[in-house]
């Protein structure tokens, strides 16, 4: 089912209002913006994107609105939203993830689309390179290979695991690659890596259940849209499973996941608000090298290490930059 939400200008016009009710007002740029999840499971990172853009001096229902589509985990559904979005005469486009970016791409080689993704940007096509994007499209990317550090933090915290668990949506774009790479790093670790893969909210149960009767001593978790989403899913499970895990964002450890390691993707969301506003004031996409992430973050969750009966090692917790009790 599709879903859209249009965010009210001045004086409670919507966005996609009726010609007669533009004519009576100035008109202010509409920046749209595409995720492949439900609306409820991304409210963090919109908060962040209109934090960007307030610092660039954009506020919304002054002098910028928005216009919101959600797929609700159903990516058959991003090209249709996608051209949606460009007949509605946006400003700027967002693609939030590599679906929706590269749905986005596909749709218009014309109207300025920032991306936010956690995949190499120009292996999948959606720039040229990352100093010079070309094209109407630019962003930032978050991609670090960070399977190797988890999981050497991972076994710092988890000595004993043997096997190790990776849940990935089999529907991403590349995500071939990106378990190519954790399969090396578990190998040169000496562990063996089991891949179980949840395209939606029921598999990730289905998930579950494969790794605990494969008897997994601990998991990770790709970074995408789908399972942040649905992060109090996940957390739910590997407390019912009682198995330790290494997510890549914080928020899944402040909702009661173990630990995670990675980019700050709040702080990527504002970033590319940041793009967008440059954009709005005459900036070209074509110009803007691609961004990467400029702040990482170690998180711990104490209470859930301590409900796991874990001990995490002190020298552990020295290099970790924020406790969660």
């Amino acid at each position: 089912m599709k879903r859209r939400e249009v965010l009210p200008l001045l004086g409670g016009v919507i966005a996609v209002g009726p010609l007669a009710a533009r004519a009576q007002q100035p008109a202010i740029p509409v920046v749209g913006f595409l995720r492949n999840t439900t609306a409820e499971g991304s409210a963090d990172f919109v908060a962040a994107l209109r934090q960007g853009l307030k610092e660039s001096g954009y506020v919304e229902g002054q002098n910028v609105a928005f216009e919101l589509c959600w797929s609700d985990n159903r990516f058959d559904r991003l090209p249709e939203l996608a051209a949606d979005l460009v007949r509605r005469r946006c400003a700027v486009i967002v693609g939030a993830g590599q679906a929706a970016a590269l749905a986005m791409k596909a749709a218009t080689a014309t109207v300025p689309i920032v991306f936010a993704t956690g995949d190499d940007p120009v292996r999948i096509g959606l720039v040229a390179s990352l100093n010079r994007p070309g094209g109407n499209v630019t962003g930032i990317s978050f991609n670090s290979n960070l399977a190797a550090k988890q999981l050497e933090l991972l076994r710092e915290v988890v000595p004993k695991a043997v096997v190790v668990g990776m849940i990935v949506n089999p529907s991403v774009p590349g995500i071939e690659f990106v378990i190519g790479e954790a399969q090396k790093a578990a190998a040169a670790l000496g562990q063996r890596m089991m891949i179980v893969t949840a395209g939606n909210e029921g598999e990730i149960d289905a998930a579950f259940a494969t790794m605990a009767e494969a008897r997994v001593d601990a998991f990770l978790i790709s970074g995408d849209a789908l399972f942040i989403g649905q992060r109090d899913r996940v957390i739910a499970l590997a407390a019912r499973h009682a198995l330790p895990a290494i997510y890549e964002l914080r928020q899944f450890v402040a909702a009661g996941g173990l630990m995670s390691y990675g980019p700050s993707i709040t702080d990527a969301f504002r970033q590319v608000g940041l793009y967008v506003g440059r954009i709005l004031k005459g900036a070209v996409p074509a110009d803007l090298p691609v961004m990467l992430p400029t702040k990482y973050e170690l998180v711990v969750n104490l209470k859930t290490a301590k409900a796991l009966g874990m001990t995490i090692p002190q020298m552990f917790l020295h290099r970790v930059d924020e406790e969660i009790d």
